[in-house]
């Protein structure tokens, strides 16, 4: 049976128009007014509501087993939760640990993810290095659609990836069409910084920003567009949380090379206030790198988001509930690093982005899907409301007032970082593949719905990058 979705105002990230849509067969089939629609199909009414592609997040850790413990949000429940908020994708991340093939972990992180609610896709993650990760990476590009490859610059003894590393793993990007990414942040600075204020008595909560300062980040960044502009090799950020980066970031662009930055909502409205909270599980739940900022790079965010210097937005959904977090009691560098936000993400943006008046109506849909689908090659297929098109999407109601709170929400974590925050705009409805998951306040999310997205390479843009650099090598000299 199909769904009509009538009288709404259709929002993409090019345009905006009134018309109604149908769906079938999880498509788009078609967009209009006064559509011929079979007998007995499901309508809704979004008469003063927009019409939305649904959200895409891009960064995900569903399940992940991280510092000593596993993520409390396995891949049903998260997904069922960015369904609640009008997210109908992730991009969660494939982790090998060290010497672990990549094509082990793939697998493994397969089965997981065949629970989830919503469709999903996946970034590799690149820890070490020899001749069957190069094998490997060419096998999850040309036959498992992965067109993107993860690289932390953090975390040393444990999953860091260092300069060597890097260089191979960026080299190999380049040469299969793919999209190296990076956490940009110095992980040798922040390993000294941990011992150093642990070593000076300091092992609470308010130790942790202390010891990833935006200089970390700044470096980080730096080196890592400084790597992929020597090989000539776009190069995508995630959780973009400062001045320094954001700072790099532009640079980079403005001397032309194709650098892209992603930020988290959380990273956008909160700052590095919430260490000092007298309680010590509160400021524990806050725990996440890079961490909350101080005051005065939320905002550096938001302008780098408006202009385009950041063009998308995620959350790095990770949840550790109190007792996980309290592994740290004793030392801060203990504390499981991870926080919340795949139901909230859309809700909070257009709260402090649309109803400020920082973006339009289809910039928000641009930097919380179709940006994402255009720089990870899901475009057209997601991110936008066209015939053809996925038929995921989020009918949005501008004047639904809603509390965000650990007591009501759908995630499989006992603390939100948004806690008893009221937003103005939120989801009546979502749809995916077709099928409405989320009616005015009801989820039917259902167990192993999603399907895994395969993501093409890039050959055309790569191509075009290695021919600039050759044009930039010396001539040879006749005499």
């Amino acid at each position: 049976m199909g769904v009509l979705i009538k009288n709404g105002t259709v929002v993409n990230a090019d345009q905006r128009f009134e018309a109604d849509v149908y769906c079938e067969a999880g498509k788009i089939l078609a967009i209009g007014k006064d559509l011929s629609i079979p007998e007995g199909t499901e309508c809704i009414d979004a008469t003063g509501q927009f019409v939305m592609p649904g959200g895409i997040d891009p960064h995900t850790h569903m399940q992940l087993p991280f510092m000593g413990t596993v993520a409390s949000e396995d891949f049903y429940t998260g997904t069922a939760a960015g369904l609640a908020g009008g997210t109908t994708m992730i991009i969660d991340f494939v982790i090998p640990s060290p010497q672990q093939p990549l094509m082990e972990a793939y697998h493994i992180w397969r089965e997981w993810a065949a629970k989830s609610a919503a469709d999903y896709s996946f970034h590799v993650a690149v820890t070490w290095w020899d001749d069957s990760v190069y094998e490997d990476m060419g096998t999850l590009v040309t036959e498992e659609g992965v067109n993107s490859f993860k690289h932390f610059m953090a975390y040393k003894n444990a999953i860091m990836a260092n300069d060597e590393t890097m260089v191979n793993s960026f080299n190999r990007c380049l040469e299969l069409g793919a999209m190296p990414t990076v956490h940009a942040e110095n992980g040798e600075l922040v390993y000294h910084l941990q011992q150093k204020l642990l070593a000076a008595g300091l092992t609470g909560p308010e130790a942790h920003p202390l010891s990833r300062p935006t200089e970390v980040e700044g470096e980080a960044a730096n080196r890592a567009i400084r790597i992929a502009q020597s090989l000539g090799v776009p190069l995508y950020l995630v959780h973009v949380s400062c001045k320094e980066a954001v700072d790099e970031i532009a640079r980079a662009r403005h001397e032309g090379q194709r650098v892209y930055g992603e930020c988290l909502a959380g990273h956008l409205e909160l700052d590095d206030s919430v260490y000092q909270h007298p309680d010590w599980a509160f400021a524990a739940a806050h725990v996440m790198s890079p961490p909350f900022r101080p005051k005065g790079h939320q905002e550096v965010l938001w302008k780098a988001l408006q202009g385009g210097t950041l063009q998308t937005t995620a959350t790095d959904h990770c949840c550790f509930c109190e007792p996980q977090k309290a592994a740290g009691k004793d030392d801060f560098s203990k504390i499981p690093n991870g926080t919340a936000g795949i139901e909230d993400r859309l809700m909070v943006l257009w709260d402090s982005g649309v109803n400020t008046g920082r973006l339009t109506e289809s910039e928000f849909v641009a930097v919380t899907s179709t940006n994402t689908a255009k720089i990870f090659n899901l475009y057209p297929q997601k991110g936008h409301i066209a015939v053809g098109s996925d038929a995921d999407i989020v009918v949005w109601d501008p004047n639904k007032h809603h509390t965000l709170s650990a007591k009501t929400h759908h995630q499989n974590i006992d603390f939100n970082i948004f806690e008893g925050r009221t937003v103005v705009g939120a989801p009546s409805h979502t749809i995916s593949q077709g099928k409405i998951v989320y009616k005015l306040g009801e989820l039917f999310a259902e167990r192993g719905a999603g399907r895994y997205i395969k993501r093409p390479a890039f050959p055309v843009i790569f191509d075009a990058v290695e021919k600039q650099n050759l044009n930039k090598q010396p001539k040879a000299v006749t005499r």
